[in-house]
């Protein structure tokens, strides 16, 4: 069995950080949104993808800059704030599965934050960019998850991905594997459940404790790994 796990707003605490900076951004370009509504829209989306719709809800072009004024102002941010979420350490000791991560974020970023983290080695080399595999599309493409897959030698069906926005979730069902939701990190919002699941989720979980049981228990009921 491969377990694949999203990075952001899964192993670490970065989404609402994500979500911190482009409010400012969005609100000086008009756009008045809370950071929950935020949450819920772009949760998951490259800046290049959220900041395209806010053009578009807009109905305007934004300056040409503005992903990699953001960009930067999020490392920024991550270098000076970005924990772990809480239990992840202790959920990677409870499992003994192969497992990688597939992000969206770009391979240096995602270095920076497991490395911030104390994740780099317990996932290394087994971090898989959406941006940089097969035809560099993110999420919800299910590029990523199928190169993941291919790479470590599991089948789709033999694959479990926790996941905690939608496209996510739709990638990987796309990609025909089986998805926890995630719900328990700090971007989290009312009816973000609801959401993953109405997305593909099988189930959701609001702690990272739950994942190794949860993992468990969908293995039983498929027949896989049991």
């Amino acid at each position: 069995m491969l377990i694949i796990f999203d990075c952001d707003g899964v192993l670490v605490d970065s989404e609402i950080i994500a979500s911190e900076v482009n409010l400012e951004l969005i609100k000086d370009l008009g756009l008045d949104l809370t950071l929950d509504e935020l949450s819920q829209r772009y949760s998951g989306l490259t800046a290049v993808n959220i900041f395209a719709q806010v053009a578009e809800e807009l109905k305007r072009p934004l300056p040409e800059d503005l992903a990699e004024r953001s960009d930067k102002m999020l490392d920024e941010a991550l270098r000076q704030s970005l924990q772990a979420v809480a239990g992840v350490h202790e959920m990677l000791d409870a499992m003994d599965d192969a497992r990688c991560i597939c992000s969206n974020s770009t391979t240096p970023r995602l270095a920076q934050n497991l490395k911030l983290t104390n994740l780099y080695d317990r996932f290394h080399p087994h971090i898989y960019s959406a941006l940089e595999v097969r035809q560099f599309l993110p999420k919800p493409s299910p590029d990523v998850f199928l190169h993941a897959a291919e790479t470590l030698g599991a089948t789709p069906a033999e694959s479990i991905v926790i996941e905690d926005s939608s496209h996510g979730v739709e990638g990987a069902v796309a990609a025909g594997m089986r998805v926890i939701g995630f719900v328990g990190a700090s971007h989290s919002y009312a009816g973000h459940s609801e959401k993953l699941m109405d997305a593909g989720a099988e189930t959701t979980v609001s702690s990272l404790s739950d994942v190794p049981a949860t993992v468990e228990a969908l293995k039983s009921w498929s027949g896989i790994g049991v």
